[in-house]
């Protein structure tokens, strides 16, 4: 289920988009960024929906993905039925 990042309070969704950024495996490539800037980043990619938030009801749990990865996995959930 998409949430919109409008609808979270202010405070959670900067929790929320810290604990992404500072998640092992998130990269920037060889240039090194403040968190602060990498915040700023993903809150410019939910203002622009590349990023979108998700919840998952079978893991019962909140993650940012960019859109092409919800829709690769929508694509996965759906071929699983066929």
């Amino acid at each position: 289920m998409i949430i919109p990042y409008q609808q979270i309070d202010k405070d959670t969704l900067n929790n929320l988009i810290e604990h992404y950024v500072l998640r092992e495996g998130t990269d920037y490539g060889d240039q090194e960024f403040s968190t602060d800037a990498k915040v700023e980043h993903v809150k410019s990619q939910l203002k622009t929906g590349e990023a979108i938030i998700v919840f998952s009801q079978l893991h019962e749990s909140v993650n940012i993905v960019s859109k092409a990865q919800f829709q690769a996995m929508q694509s996965e959930e759906y071929a699983q039925y066929e």
